[in-house]
């Protein structure tokens, strides 16, 4: 599967293996992915690139706010961005996320989360 329209995504994940299995998949369908641990880095690297297009966060994380809280921030600095939040321990209701976010409860395929980038970004 190849993307339709290149983004630059931000992945925020603190496991390591899936954060880099993440990072590959994207970029083997063209998007640009850029990485982080915990909410603290994603804001340092958005705080740093004007670029991004998407955040893809998991939940829960160490650091000083959960994914959640992360979105909000997010939300509040970049209206525009498109917001993809992640678990595989709490289920969101879609309708009670704000405009331009998406939930994929885990685990999910890797088509599925390309998709729903193509739609964010569309």
């Amino acid at each position: 599967m190849v993307a339709s329209n290149s983004a630059v995504v931000l992945i925020v994940e603190d496991e390591p293996i899936i954060r880099f299995n993440i990072l590959d998949v994207l970029e083997d369908v063209g998007h640009v992915a850029l990485e982080a641990a915990n909410a603290d880095e994603a804001l340092v690297v958005l705080k740093g690139r004007q670029d991004v297009d998407i955040l893809f966060t998991d939940v829960n994380m160490a650091g000083s706010m959960d994914g959640i809280q992360l979105a909000k921030r997010v939300r509040a600095m970049r209206p525009n961005i498109g917001i993809i939040i992640t678990s595989g321990m709490v289920r969101l209701d879609p309708m009670a996320l704000p405009a331009n976010t998406a939930f994929l409860p885990k685990p999910y395929m890797h088509d599925t989360l390309i998709t729903t980038i193509d739609s964010l970004m569309s």
